[in-house]
C-alpha cells in the first residue's frame, strides 16, 4: 500500500552495493597500493557483508517503515544499529585500513580523542539519552535533514564507544580484560535511565507515534507526501496492532533485553579472550623457567 520505493529504498540499497564494492576492490584489488597491507581474511570479509545486510534490513528495508509507525520496531532498529553493527564494523575492517584513515590529520586527531575510554562511555549515552527526551525526538523525527545528521552522529558516536572494546589497532592502549569488563557494565547502566523513562512512564511521551498531523509528518521522511494522502490515513493507530502506552514500553522493554543480550554475548567474549591470554602467558613463563642458561643448572639436574 505505500509502493515499493518506501518499503525496500532502493537508493539506500544502491549506496550499500557501491559501498562494499569499495570496500573490496580497497582490501583485494588495489591493497598493493598501501603500506603493511595484508590480505583481508574470509571471516573479516563474512562480518563485513553480515553488517551491510543488517544495516539494509534495519534502514531499507519495510522495517524501517514499522519504525515510523510501531515505537517498538523504532526501537528494535536503534538497538540493532548502535549496538550490533558497529562492532561487527570495526573488527571487519583490516588494521591497514584503518591507519591509511589515520593518515589525515583531520580524521585521526578528533577520532583519538573521542575513543578515549571515558569519553567514548560519556559521549554516546548522553547523545542517546538526550535523542529520547520528547521534544528533541519529536524535533528530530520531523525534520529529514536533522534526522539524518542525528542518526549519522549516533552512528559515529557509537562506533568511539566501540572502539575501546573491539580494537585491536593500539596494542599498547588496549584496555585490559578487567577494564573492559568495567567498561561494559558502565554503558550498561548509563544506558538503564532511558529505557527506564521509556517503560514506567504513565502516557505516551512522543507525539510523532501519538498526534496524526506529527505523524503524517514524520512519516513523509520515507512515503512521499502525495502517496500518503491518497490513502487517507489519518493516524498510526489504524496500522498499529497495540495500544500506543503499551507499545511504547515495549519498545523500552526491547531496547533493554537487545542492549543485555548483546553486552552479555560481549563479556562473554571479553571473559574467555582473557582467560586464554592470560594461561598463554602463563605458559610462556613456565616454558622460559625451564629453558635451560649457560652455567645453570637444568631441570634434570645436569650443569649446562
Amino acid at each position: 500500500m505505500f509502493g515499493f520505493r518506501a518499503l525496500w529504498s532502493p537508493f539506500f540499497m544502491l549506496a550499500l552495493v557501491i559501498l562494499t564494492a569499495a570496500f573490496f576492490l580497497i582490501t583485494i584489488k588495489y591493497r598493493s597500493l598501501f603500506k603493511g597491507s595484508t590480505p583481508i581474511t574470509r571471516k573479516q570479509a563474512s562480518i563485513f557483508i553480515t553488517a551491510m545486510i543488517l544495516l539494509y534490513l534495519i534502514k531499507g528495508s519495510p522495517l524501517d517503515l514499522l519504525g515510523h509507525i510501531m515505537f517498538s520496531a523504532h526501537m528494535t532498529q536503534m538497538a540493532i544499529l548502535y549496538l550490533v553493527i558497529p562492532p561487527l564494523f570495526i573488527t571487519s575492517i583490516p588494521d591497514w585500513v584503518w591507519r591509511a584513515i589515520f593518515t589525515f590529520r583531520v580524521i585521526e586527531k578528533p577520532f583519538m580523542f573521542f575513543t578515549k575510554p571515558l569519553i567514548a562511555l560519556l559521549v554516546f549515552n548522553v547523545f542517546f539519552s538526550f535523542y529520547h527526551i520528547p521534544f528533541i525526538f519529536d524535533f528530530v523525527k520531523l525534520n529529514m535533514w536533522y534526522h539524518g545528521i542525528y542518526t549519522v552522529i549516533l552512528f559515529i558516536m557509537a562506533i568511539f564507544m566501540w572502539w575501546p572494546v573491539v580494537n585491536h589497532l593500539e596494542k599498547d592502549k588496549e584496555l585490559s580484560g578487567l577494564q573492559k569488563v568495567g567498561y561494559i557494565f558502565g554503558n550498561g547502566i548509563l544506558l538503564t535511565p532511558a529505557c527506564a523513562l521509556i517503560i514506567f512512564t504513565k502516557h505516551p511521551l512522543y507525539d510523532t507515534f501519538t498526534d496524526p498531523a506529527a505523524w503524517s509528518q514524520a512519516m513523509t521522511l520515507c512515503v512521499p507526501a502525495s502517496a500518503l494522502s491518497s490513502l487517507g490515513i489519518s493516524g498510526p493507530e489504524l496500522l498499529n496492532w497495540l495500544p500506543l502506552l503499551e507499545d511504547q514500553q515495549l519498545g523500552g522493554v526491547l531496547m533493554k533485553i537487545i542492549q543485555e543480550i548483546v553486552y552479555g554475548s560481549m563479556l562473554g567474549y571479553i571473559f574467555f579472550d582473557w582467560y586464554k591470554k592470560e594461561n598463554q602467558k602463563s605458559a610462556d613463563e613456565t616454558e622460559n623457567l625451564y629453558e635451560p642458561r649457560e652455567g645453570h643448572f637444568s631441570p634434570s639436574g645436569t650443569v649446562k
